[in-house]
């Protein structure tokens, strides 16, 4: 089998996800198994968090990573769903652009 070759992050940032609707930006703060994370998310609230199954191979966080976090629909202010997580190139320009100023008030990186 052919290695697949990784990807040049580069400089360039071209698009960065927003959150839209009720989705809301976190930082991963543990990882508790079964692939759940406990997050801190900018609206002040603490979630536990699982990443889809269609997303599970291609989604691996860690923490102090910053991801989009949607609120389930039931028990939102305690669960959700983790749905794409950012590069360091990503993570600079949230935080320049101001998205992060809860998260970064909170916890130094």
């Amino acid at each position: 089998m052919k290695k697949k070759e990784k990807k040049d992050q580069g400089e360039q940032v071209l698009r960065v996800r927003l959150p839209r609707g009720k989705q809301v930006l976190g930082i991963v703060e543990t990882r508790l198994g079964y692939g759940k994370s406990k997050i801190i998310c900018t609206d002040g609230k603490t979630r536990i968090c699982k990443v889809p199954g269609h997303l599970k191979r291609y989604l691996w966080v860690r923490p102090n990573n910053i991801v989009l976090v949607e609120p389930w629909e039931l028990e939102g202010d305690k669960k959700g769903n983790i749905i794409y997580r950012y590069n360091k190139n990503q993570e600079n320009w949230l935080k320049k652009k101001g998205y992060l100023k809860g998260l970064i008030e909170k916890e130094e990186f």
